[in-house]
């Protein structure tokens, strides 16, 4: 998620109304759709491959799910990289409430962005996928910790790998917390991003979205608190920006000394040195450097040394 407005622009104002001037040109406007939507076997594994024969149901599956007001765009540049590789499957998943308009993501619930996830994870055993991967960025980082620490995988295929690039349990921008005292008053928040970065991540945050992150956080931090242990056979691995505006690198800490293996051991962090947030999505960012794209690569290839193991 990119950063919230400062506490005075949204005490002052940044909306004159209660709702926003949208164009069709905008992911908002319910004209342009993620792609995932129209083809989802160009996505989903469980599309692409309802029926594996025993030698696909033994490779790794990787279940790619992005962040707030993104799309499955936010992992387009893995499934590039990995292209023409027989050895790993990869699945986009585009959260609920995601990709579609302003009013359908006005209406949906952190519930909602995560059961796209359970959905295609669902599917993916029902076929008999048994080596099934998690990945996250940003808030979906989030999300994948919910589903550990309440207990999603107790009765089911246990993940081998939980894969978080840039996890939020702490936001960068602390004015998130304020977000029920004052969001209801300001109605939406807009992001300053490109024309094409418009066509791919919604401008503008409704304030009930923003209230629904704050209460994942929320749960997360209580739960990250009590303590989290992965299913058996779980690994689980953090990538964290070492400067990034929108999830705070707090985080990283919190979730580390948060979770522990099923055997009580640490879950190990990765410190890399970016200042952006989701250091692995360079499409539409400007001033990309050598650096950014080492990073990059690196993890994408660390991501897929670990799910061959």
């Amino acid at each position: 998620m990119k950063a919230i407005i400062s506490l005075l622009v949204m005490i002052v104002g940044v909306a004159c109304s209660s709702e926003p001037t949208i164009t069709k040109d905008m992911l908002d406007g319910g004209t342009l759709f993620d792609p995932s939507i129209y083809k989802p076997e160009n996505y989903l594994v469980s599309k692409a491959i309802p029926t594996p024969t025993p030698e696909q149901a033994r490779k790794p599956v990787i279940i790619a799910c992005h962040g707030y007001t993104a799309t499955t765009f936010e992992w387009d540049e893995l499934r590039t990289w990995a292209a023409g590789r027989t050895d790993i499957l990869l699945s986009q998943v585009l959260l609920g409430g995601h990709g579609r308009s302003y009013d359908e993501f006005k209406k949906s619930t952190w519930r909602d962005w995560q059961s796209a996830i359970t959905d295609e994870y669902d599917r993916l055993e029902k076929s008999g996928y048994q080596n099934i991967n998690l990945l996250g960025s940003s808030t979906s980082g989030a999300l994948l910790m919910e589903l550990v620490a309440s207990g999603y995988f107790a009765n089911r295929t246990a993940p081998r790998n939980i894969l978080l690039v840039d996890p939020i349990v702490i936001p960068s921008d602390k004015t998130l917390s304020l977000v029920k005292v004052f969001g209801p008053m300001l109605g939406y928040v807009e992001t300053d991003q490109s024309a094409d970065e418009d066509k791919v991540y919604y401008r503008f945050r409704p304030q009930e979205t923003l209230q629904e992150l704050q209460n994942l956080l929320t749960t997360v931090r209580k739960d990250l608190e009590k303590g989290i242990k992965l299913p058996p056979n779980c690994t689980l691995k953090v990538y964290k920006s070492s400067k990034d505006s929108s999830a705070d690198p707090v985080s990283a800490v919190l979730i580390h000394k948060g979770i522990t293996t099923d055997q009580g051991k640490p879950i190990t962090v990765d410190l890399i040195d970016s200042d952006l947030h989701v250091y692995t999505r360079l499409n539409l960012r400007s001033n990309v450097t050598t650096k950014d794209r080492t990073n990059q690569t690196a993890t994408f290839t660390d991501i897929a040394a670990r799910v061959l193991r």
